[in-house]
């Protein structure tokens, strides 16, 4: 029996230990929130205050769509044609924005992947290359896209093409991470195997490591084009072109309808492209690993 009680008591006094740790942790964490909404003033009056003004603006938004009008023509006051008369401008504008994320896309994964190998511990020749490299793609992601679109507006001026390469800078740090983490997570035995039968380098890359990781750079590539679509929208508000632009105007403007309908667009968009995309990546990576 006391050999029983022992151990119980041991047990209990791990257990009021483990207790009084994560007590301290909750309290550290708690201690940190509260400084943390006293730097950024984020009060309970402040929220209370504001909250209602945030639904008050959403209600501007809702059309005043008429039930006996809801299907007439774009003239008919309470339709939804009449709600989106500018359909057509705001498409074009929609499609030019997903160009700009598709293009973006593929000029900036196209770099992550050439950036990615020298970037990997296990690839990289030495140490002063693999940290280079790794600093390199630190830079390229830390600078926001928005940033990078108020830098290129400057330069470029007012147009897609600021907008396109701000994604595609932005994107080349974020996918050059994600490419190079897949690289160093590979079986390393193809590699050493290539090496041993008297492969260089890049037939080693060639051989040995793309065949295991492009799947997941297919994935992350994809995955890199919804949010693009949703930064595409965002930067537009900086003179970067596409719809965010529009959206821009007609909320300086406080133009309620045309606000709302443009959102409502931009989210069924981009909708549709997070189900296409998924559906593609699936299909994919489905069949390279087959």
């Amino acid at each position: 029996m006391s050999a029983i009680a022992a151990v119980e008591a041991q047990f209990r006094a791990r257990r009021r230990a483990r207790m009084l740790a994560n007590l301290g942790y909750g309290g550290v964490l708690l201690l940190c929130l509260l400084i943390s909404a006293r730097v950024s003033e984020a009060y309970p009056g402040a929220l209370a205050a504001g909250l209602p003004r945030v639904g008050e603006y959403f209600h501007k938004l809702l059309p005043a769509l008429q039930w006996q009008h809801l299907l007439d023509g774009p003239k008919a006051e309470g339709s939804i044609a009449y709600w989106f008369y500018r359909l057509d401008s705001w498409s074009w504008l929609l499609f030019e924005t997903s160009q700009m994320a598709l293009l973006a896309t593929l000029g900036g994964a196209v770099l992550a992947f050439a950036l990615c190998f020298p970037a990997a511990a296990n690839l990289a020749p030495n140490r002063l290359t693999y940290v280079c490299f790794r600093r390199l793609l630190e830079l390229f992601r830390t600078v926001p896209d928005i940033v990078y679109a108020l830098i290129l507006v400057w330069a470029f001026g007012v147009g897609p093409l600021a907008g396109i390469m701000a994604i595609a800078l932005h994107t080349v740090g974020a996918l050059g991470k994600l490419f190079a983490e897949v690289v160093e997570n590979a079986d390393m035995r193809p590699w050493e195997g290539v090496r041993a039968a008297g492969g260089n380098w890049a037939q080693g890359v060639r051989y040995a490591i793309l065949p295991q990781v492009v799947p997941n750079f297919l994935s992350y590539v994809l995955l890199r084009f919804e949010i693009n679509v949703r930064g595409a929208t965002v930067i537009g508000f900086v003179g970067a072109g596409g719809i965010g632009q529009e959206l821009y105007q007609v909320i300086s403007s406080n133009i309620y309808d045309e606000i709302g309908a443009i959102i409502v667009l931009i989210v069924l968009v981009v909708a549709v492209i997070d189900l296409l995309s998924e559906q593609l990546r699936t299909l994919a990576t489905g069949k390279m690993a087959a």
